[in-house]
């Protein structure tokens, strides 16, 4: 067995940093409820292209939400463009690995924007503005 795992460990290792964005991904410290609600990828191909370069749109979904987002480079930095669907007045937080956070509302329209957004790990979080309780939250995406 140890020859076995020696043998995984050099064809199949570990990707670099995988233990710290999973860490990342589940540390979510200023949500008080347990409550949290995870989005699903709306398409399995968007995955693999963020992976491999510029994401460009990437939707999420759970339940009767909707979050889309366009990401557009900007030097170092990032601009992150979205919509929320139903619309309304939600908070939204873009978490980004080593990097803290940044906050902003939606509009009525479900619109948000973020400006000079750090690139890495990145999480969304929205706090549906109805339901002060509910909290969803995006999977990982390396921006």
């Amino acid at each position: 067995m140890a020859q076995v795992a020696r043998l995984v460990n050099e064809l199949d290792p570990m990707p670099p940093g995988l233990v710290e964005r999973t860490q990342f991904a589940v540390a979510i410290d200023d949500v008080d409820d347990i409550d949290i609600e995870v989005a699903r990828w709306a398409d399995n191909r968007t995955l693999a292209g963020v992976r491999g370069g510029l994401p460009g749109t990437i939707t999420f979904f759970v339940g009767d939400l909707t979050v889309m987002v366009n990401v557009t480079r900007t030097g170092e930095r990032q601009r992150i463009d979205g919509w929320l669907v139903p619309a309304g007045a939600h908070g939204v937080e873009v978490r980004v690995s080593e990097h803290g956070s940044s906050t902003t509302t939606a509009d009525e329209g479900g619109r948000f924007v973020l400006t000079e957004v750090p690139r890495g790990t990145t999480q969304l979080l929205v706090r549906m503005n109805a339901d002060q309780s509910r909290t969803v939250v995006t999977p990982t995406v390396d921006l």
